[in-house]
């Protein structure tokens, strides 16, 4: 398989990337960028795509960096000097 194929992703998985990837859209970011941090995103919060073998339960999927986002850009931000003199 290729690198950068999305085989391996579960349908929730690409659902998922694909609305993070709208949202970085919405905010300025290019096409090829926005894709590439959606499926950042995704491997970062569930461990990267399913692969197939034993069933079980497995790890529950962290939403961390999806809570991340949505503050980086916040009060912080907002706080921040823009120029030191």
């Amino acid at each position: 398989m290729p690198r950068g194929s999305k085989t391996k992703y579960t349908s929730k998985q690409k659902r998922r990337a694909a609305h993070i990837e709208e949202s970085y859209e919405k905010k300025g970011v290019g096409t090829k960028e926005a894709a590439r941090r959606a499926y950042a995103t995704v491997n970062k919060e569930e461990g990267g795509g399913k692969k197939p073998g034993g069933g079980g339960r497995g790890k529950k999927p962290t939403r961390s960096a999806s809570k991340k986002g949505g503050r980086k850009g916040g009060r912080a931000t907002a706080r921040k000097r823009t120029s030191r003199r």
